[in-house]
């Protein structure tokens, strides 16, 4: 056994290592353990790793013991330097004089050697325990410290709170009798006010007694005003103490200043009655004033004394008048001008039967002072014309102005309305001037700078939902008619009414209003355009009307064309054409009305023959010109007599400008069209003509059945697929023609010639092959007969 332990001894740790893995090996282990023992030295293994092992005992010779007594635990004989190691441990746990001879001693051993541990591994808690208790005495004599704090802060806050509520106390006392003052200080002030009206009595009776007062002084209007206040007052409170005495003694007063006031309107009345019966002495002065010059000084003095008197009472109570209608018509010009000027037409004609009560002989100076009043008028409303901006309201008011005014009241009474008829031209003159500066500015922003919306292009469709929408509500018509001619079918018996109530009923339904007619389906710009047209063409005279017009056609034809572009690149190419054709008659049609000359006369001067003669007289351009030498052929002299620039005059019609546009129009559509349909057998046809007129300038002679591109069975395919096309795109051509036109008699005659242009295409085929070909041949091509063309065209009319 000895000799065993020393053999293990003398084995190095890697043969160690090796001898140990033998002990557990899977197959035949030399010791192995089992589960349970597997388990025990997991948990030993686990607790050990969460214990410390003690600061005494050196780690590598604990290992290295550990390590070799896990050789042999109980037999081991080891070394003098690892009993030396042992020993040393066994001295730090006073356990020297012990050994290890069973197993009972080893596991007395580990367990005080853990319980060392436990004891050194505790000894951090201990501390910290200790550290803990004195905290906790630190923060109980805190504790202390913020109760008594506490008690100390709860005392004063009961004594806040008594002292809060005697202040809330005394202050809301405070308040109580502010409030009662402020009571106080409003009854007095009622009472003083209520005291006020009774207390004017005495400094009335006071004004009502003195000798020295007048009706026209300036204080005896204040006290009739303050009398009737008081009157008034004083009967709205029959419940006041002396009501009734009170009442009296201001009746009294109000009688004596009545009386006061009768005197003098009597007196003054009377007065005047004498002056008027006194007329013939005027009558005199105009009598002689014809004929003696001072006399006629003299009534001139007396009508210009009598016209500044009017101008002083009229001038005041005009301009108040004006003031208040401005104010009630301050967004409404056309009531504002309108009733300003029935105002002045009245004030005219009041003014001029009041001076032929006192004058027989008129005076240029009554118009005069009229025309001033007028212009008072003139003056609030030019600031506002001058600043309108809208086309309708401009229109209205040179409407109200021309019509109303000058050709109603002016032209039945121009005698008494001449200073107005001066007054109502020069505003007519404003607003007629402000229209057109107004006219050209939203023809250049609302027709030729238009931008169209989507909406605005987007054709054929717009047309064929109202199209749609159309066709349903004549459904609903037909349906609603049938129902009210079946009702007159049941109600009456008689034949002929039934077919009378038929025709009504078809005749109702043929005058509906195709959608592409509605006026909310035109082009923006058209709109635009005939709607401006016709405001301005009873507003401003017909040379101006025909410069406008001119231009507003222009700019509308300019933007239709634009819009043409624009659809036929989006949409197709018919859709863009009779768009524009549209339009176009939609313009010629409406301004048709406008019975006036829609040409201008440009005028420019020619400069061809000035500048031929300042070249032949001077030299080369940069030199001194020979015309500045003063010979026999002086440039200048010759440039005064003969070389004058010329005067040419040229007339711009937009009338007939919409013409030739719809003309243009009209003739690209048909030869489109006529080459959509029949444009490869007019190239056919273009070169059997080159090829014969070859020959007829001397060329070699030609047989057309012998060219490759004349064979019977090519001719056939370019007739069969003219046949095909239009067939197939004639109904669609049609189709939308009657869409965008939506006139029948309009559709016939823009078709008639592109049916004329297929009819003759055929004719001269027809004939061709008649000369060219023999039968069997033209039995290869198939060519339609002209029957059968007339019939396609026919059936799709």
């Amino acid at each position: 056994m000895a000799s065993t332990d020393q053999s293990l001894l003398d084995l190095t740790d890697k043969e160690i290592r090796e001898k140990l893995s033998l002990w557990d090996r899977r197959t035949d282990a030399m010791a192995p353990l089992t589960e349970k023992q597997m388990d025990s030295v997991l948990d030993i293994r686990a607790a050990a790793e969460t214990l410390s092992v003690p600061s005494e005992l050196p780690i590598e010779d604990l290992c290295s013991l550990s390590s070799r007594s896990l050789q042999s635990p109980f037999t081991a004989t080891v070394p003098a330097s690892t009993e030396d190691v042992l020993l040393k441990g066994f001295q730090m746990l006073d356990m020297e004089n012990d050994r290890i001879e069973t197993a009972q001693q080893f596991f007395a051993w580990f367990a005080k050697l853990q319980a060392n541990m436990d004891q050194d591994e505790n000894a951090k808690y201990r501390k910290t325990r200790d550290d803990l208790n004195c905290y906790q005495e630190q923060c109980d004599a805190i504790l202390k410290d913020v109760s008594a704090a506490l008690e100390h802060l709860d005392s004063l806050q009961k004594q806040y709170l008594f002292v809060s509520n005697k202040t809330g106390t005394l202050h809301e006392a405070c308040e109580q009798l502010l409030k009662e003052q402020s009571e106080l200080v409003d009854l007095a002030e009622s009472i003083q006010q209520k005291l006020s009206y009774f207390n004017e009595l005495e400094n009335i009776n006071t004004k009502l007694n003195s000798p020295t007062l007048s009706v026209n002084s300036e204080g005896f209007i204040p006290m009739l005003s303050k009398l009737d206040d008081c009157i008034e007052y004083v009967s709205a409170h029959p419940n006041f103490k002396d009501y009734p005495v009170y009442l009296a003694k201001f009746k009294q007063c109000l009688s004596k200043a009545m009386h006061f006031m009768k005197i003098h309107i009597v007196n003054t009345m009377q007065n005047l009655t004498s002056q008027l019966t006194k007329r013939s002495l005027i009558e005199q002065i105009e009598q002689r004033a014809e004929k003696i010059p001072e006399y006629h000084q003299l009534l001139d003095e007396i009508h210009q004394c009598y016209l500044d008197q009017r101008e002083q009472l009229l001038s005041p109570s005009i301009t108040s008048t004006i003031t208040d209608l401005t104010n009630q018509n301050s967004k409404d010009h056309c009531a504002l001008v309108r009733s300003g000027c029935a105002f002045m037409v009245h004030v005219c004609q009041d003014e001029h039967q009041l001076y032929n009560e006192f004058f027989s002989k008129p005076t240029p100076k009554l118009d005069e002072l009229l025309e001033k009043l007028c212009l008072s008028l003139y003056d609030v409303l030019r600031p506002l014309i001058i600043h309108i901006i809208h086309l309708e309201t401009l229109s209205e008011l040179c409407s109200i102005l021309k019509n109303e005014m000058l050709e109603d009241h002016v032209h039945n009474n121009a005698s008494q309305l001449g200073a107005f008829d001066a007054v109502v031209k020069q505003m007519l003159e404003d607003v007629q001037e402000r229209l057109v500066y107004r006219t050209h500015i939203y023809i250049q922003t609302d027709i030729t700078g238009y931008n169209p919306a989507p909406g605005d292009l987007a054709y054929p469709e717009k047309l064929e939902m109202m199209e749609r929408i159309a066709q349903s509500l004549k459904e609903e018509q037909m349906k609603q008619m049938s129902q009210e001619s079946m009702f007159s079918d049941v109600q009456l018996e008689d034949p002929d009414g039934r077919r009378n109530s038929n025709a009504g009923l078809s005749s109702r339904l043929q005058t509906s209003i195709s959608p592409a007619d509605l006026h909310g389906m035109w082009y923006p710009t058209v709109r635009r355009t005939l709607v401006c047209l016709s405001k301005l063409y009873r507003c401003i005279d017909r040379a101006v009307f025909q410069g406008l017009s001119q231009e507003a056609l222009s700019a509308c034809i300019q933007s239709l064309l634009k819009a043409s572009d624009i659809i036929l690149k989006n949409k197709t190419q018919i859709d863009g054409q009779l768009f524009l054709i549209k339009h176009l008659l939609i313009m010629r049609e409406q301004i048709a009305p406008f019975h006036t000359d829609f040409a201008i006369k440009e005028i420019s001067l020619d400069l061809k023959k000035t500048r031929g003669k300042i070249i032949k007289g001077g030299g080369n351009i940069g030199a001194v010109p020979k015309f500045f030498r003063l010979n026999s052929h002086n440039a200048i002299l010759e440039f005064l007599l003969e070389g004058t620039p010329e005067i040419k005059e040229h007339y711009i019609d937009s009338k007939k400008d919409v013409d030739r546009h719809l003309k243009f129009s009209c003739e690209q559509f048909i030869q489109q069209q006529t080459q959509i349909f029949v444009g490869n057998l007019e190239e056919f046809l273009t070169k059997v003509a080159a090829l014969k007129t070859m020959a007829i300038q001397g060329g070699p002679t030609y047989s057309l059945s012998q060219q490759p591109w004349a064979q019977p069975a090519k001719i056939n395919d370019i007739v069969m697929a003219t046949y095909r096309v239009m067939k197939s795109k004639l109904p669609s051509t049609l189709q939308s023609m009657s869409l965008y036109l939506a006139n029948r008699d309009t559709e016939f005659i823009l078709f008639k010639p592109v049916r004329n242009n297929i009819q003759q295409v055929f004719q001269r085929l027809l004939a061709l092959l008649q000369e060219e070909y023999n039968g069997e041949d033209l039995q290869i091509i198939a060519c339609p007969s002209m029957e059968q063309i007339n019939l396609l065209l026919s059936v799709n009319k």
